[in-house]
């Protein structure tokens, strides 16, 4: 999964705004068990994401808890659309190898 949760987060991202903790259970959700994220690796992850402008965040207060929520930017649905291409274009290289 190295070099590949930055595309992940954006993805988990794509329909609503989410936190951290949603993005974690999302991700391991939609993967069937298969791709679980570490805490340690998200919370950065988002805050790098948010600091170059393609994640937005505010903060909600639900049940009595504050939670930090994040959105795609309009940068980060541009980005998130290139790397889901260059995504697609890799993984079609990778199957006409092992094909």
């Amino acid at each position: 999964m190295k070099g590949h949760v930055d595309l992940l987060l954006l993805a988990a991202l794509r329909r609503e705004p989410l936190h951290g903790y949603a993005i974690v259970e999302h991700v391991r959700e939609a993967s069937h068990g298969a791709l679980g994220l570490a805490e340690g690796t998200v919370y950065p992850a988002l805050h790098r994401l948010e600091r170059t402008g393609l994640l937005a965040s505010s903060w909600l207060t639900a049940n009595g808890r504050r939670r930090r929520v994040y959105e795609l930017t309009a940068r980060g649905r541009a980005k998130l659309a290139s790397e889901q291409s260059d995504w697609k274009t890799f993984s079609r290289a990778v199957e006409a190898v092992l094909a």
